[in-house]
Formats: C-alpha cells, sequence, structure tokens
C-alpha cells in the first residue's frame, strides 16, 4: 500500500524541516568541538604538573577543590566521551545530508539561489 503523493507545501514542509535539522546537527557538532578543544587545553595544561597540586572543577555550577591527580581522570574521560558522541553525530549528519539531498533530488527543489543562478545561466543565452 503506497502512501498518497504529497502536495507542494507538504514536499517543501518536508525540505525545510530536514535542512533545519542538519544545520541543528552542524550548530551541536560545533559547539560539541570547541568544548573538546577546551578539555584537551586543561589536559594538556594539568598533565605536567604535581598530582598533588591544587586544581578546582566547575561541577554543576559549583567550584570544587580537587587535586590535579583526581581532576585529571575525569578531564580525560569527558573529552573522550565528547569524541565518541562527535563521531556519532556526524554520522548523523551525514546520512540527514544525504537524506536531504535525495528528497531534494527526488522532488526537483531549487533553493532561491539556484533558481537565480539559472535564470541568470538562461538569460545569458
Amino acid at each position: 500500500m503506497t502512501s498518497p503523493p504529497l502536495n507542494e507545501n507538504e514536499v517543501i514542509a518536508k525540505y525545510k524541516e530536514l535542512t533545519n535539522e542538519c544545520n541543528s546537527l552542524v550548530n551541536k557538532i560545533t559547539e560539541l568541538e570547541q568544548e573538546e578543544n577546551e578539555h584537551r587545553l586543561v589536559e594538556e595544561a594539568l598533565t605536567p604538573l604535581d598530582p598533588r597540586r591544587r586544581a578546582f572543577r566547575l561541577v554543576g555550577g559549583v567550584l570544587v577543590e580537587r587535586t590535579v591527580e583526581e581532576v585529571l581522570p575525569s578531564v580525560i574521560s569527558n573529552r573522550k566521551n565528547l569524541g565518541m558522541v562527535l563521531s556519532t553525530l556526524r554520522s548523523n549528519l551525514e546520512s540527514k545530508e544525504k537524506e536531504t539531498s535525495e528528497w531534494k533530488t527526488k522532488y526537483s527543489i531549487k533553493t532561491a539561489e539556484e533558481a537565480e543562478a539559472l535564470r541568470r545561466q538562461q538569460m545569458a543565452i
């Protein structure tokens, strides 16, 4: 049993939804890449220090005092977890971009820029 054909508004709405999801994923990836980089910088700063040296860590909005020995393993673990999450998000983005591209091709959707470029190309002929 096939679904009824979609009207033009439904096709455009679905395309916009897909592009919004892609943009959302890109924003989240960018945010997490910055966070991963911050973790890497902290890790690099703490690694050469004496393990008994005081270190402060922000936990749930509260600054707590620990030692480098206590803080460093959690920073490393968090950075690795961020890397895994980023990997998952990148693959999700890739599949969502592919789905968007297929939808665009299937319904011959043209963005405003593409339509303008096509119009200029036809006028030049």
